[in-house]
């Protein structure tokens, strides 16, 4: 790298959380980057539902923040720097890389074993967890392994990048239920027509899924997937809420019915599905996943909502329905690369035809004085001007 370009990125400025809303641009001093290391120039963050819960809470769950936190972590740069030449790395100067932001001990037996996302000891970007907080990517530069860093190829560019984080948690989901092996036409249902819902919809599909119904109380983030070939029916839930136990079920019993009576465009009958996947974390929505769900079927649980249901166990047992739980990803990146590749260039993957995932994003915003605007926008459905709001990035 040139001296210049070295003496600029001796400090790195980014936006720190200090408290719930309250950002402080901050100028960080930068260490010699550590031998199997990379600096990359930040150029694309895309803002997750953690960040911003994070930046309106000052937490994320039971998760509370202890330090300023640096937010953000599906994101995607430049290399400007790389450690020792000792070292092997696998990736230059000027390389273009997405940032798997989240780096296990790769000693337990987790990751020894494959499952290193499940590694007691691993850091995450931008999360509360661990103390002193592993700092996040809304700033301009980031030291990171580069065994946790991945070539992007040509044909993606930054924004996508990012969007490859949020596509690797679908394509961990799916390979968590594996295959569809009882029912006759591969479809799945998927409650939530968020972000992570139309991911999960795409990797379902490169997976060989021919069809995807929809679940949401969105009626625009609805329009918005049928249109763009995220999902293949709709389904718009109204919101109700029961007083007691039975109500609340009854409700979810009523959704899952509706969501049976559907048909497919060809004009069969939706039923009950193999594979359902839950992506709002909303406990009717759990609820109504299960009743929707074929005997036999599976349950995977992608969104993070509330820390407790209650759930139609009996419904579960008598038809051998599956819960699967989801954390994240391991592993996941190459593939979600390469389901991100056929996406944005129209190519067939698995003989079949992906929606271009760069439509999720609806809003950009620019520089770091920029991200308090982008995390408001992205805590919204709809923006000032009235418009869909699915995902938002900040580019640097």
């Amino acid at each position: 790298m040139s001296s210049t370009l070295a003496q600029k990125s001796q400090k790195s400025r980014g936006q720190y959380l200090h408290e719930p809303r309250v950002l402080k641009i901050e100028a960080r001093d930068l260490q010699p980057v550590a031998a199997d290391h990379i600096r990359v120039a930040i150029r694309a963050t895309t803002i997750c539902g953690s960040d911003v819960h994070y930046y309106t809470q000052f937490a994320n769950g039971s998760i509370q923040v202890r330090e300023a936190l640096c937010l953000g972590h599906e994101a995607a740069g430049r290399v400007v720097e790389v450690g020792s030449p000792s070292a092997g790395l696998h990736l230059k100067v000027g390389d273009a890389v997405a940032l798997e932001c989240g780096v296990p001990c790769g000693e337990c037996m987790y990751c020894r074993g494959g499952r290193y996302n499940i590694c007691p000891d691993l850091r995450f970007r931008s999360s509360g967890s661990k103390f002193p907080h592993y700092q996040g990517t809304l700033q301009e530069f980031v030291d990171h392994p580069a065994k946790w860093a991945h070539r992007l190829p040509p044909e993606l560019g930054f924004d996508v990048g990012a969007l490859l984080e949020p596509l690797a948690v679908a394509v961990h989901a799916v390979r968590r239920v594996g295959q569809d092996t009882m029912s006759s036409r591969k479809g799945c249902l998927v409650f939530g027509a968020g972000a992570v819902g139309l991911m999960c919809a795409v990797a379902a599909r490169a997976d060989g899924c021919q069809d995807v119904a929809m679940v949401d109380i969105d009626r625009g983030r609805l329009a918005f997937a049928l249109r763009h070939g995220f999902a293949s029916v709709v389904y718009a839930a109204e919101p109700k809420r029961g007083e007691s136990l039975q109500e609340k079920l009854d409700i979810a019993r009523e959704t899952a019915t509706e969501v049976e009576k559907l048909e497919w465009p060809h004009g069969e009958p939706v039923g009950r599905l193999q594979r359902t996947f839950e992506c709002t974390g909303a406990e009717s929505c759990v609820q109504s996943s299960i009743y929707a769900t074929a005997s036999g079927g599976s349950v995977v649980l992608v969104g993070m909502g509330i820390p407790n249901h209650t759930l139609p166990v009996s419904e579960m047992t008598t038809r051998e329905i599956n819960l699967v739980s989801t954390w994240r990803y391991a592993g996941a990146y190459p593939r979600a690369i390469e389901i991100a590749r056929a996406s944005v260039t129209g190519t067939l993957l698995n003989g079949m035809a992906l929606p271009d995932i760069s439509w999720m994003i609806t809003h950009r915003f620019r520089g770091i004085d920029a991200v308090p605007t982008a995390l408001e926008t992205a805590g919204k459905t709809r923006d000032s001007d009235g418009e869909l709001v699915v995902k938002t990035v900040v580019n640097f």
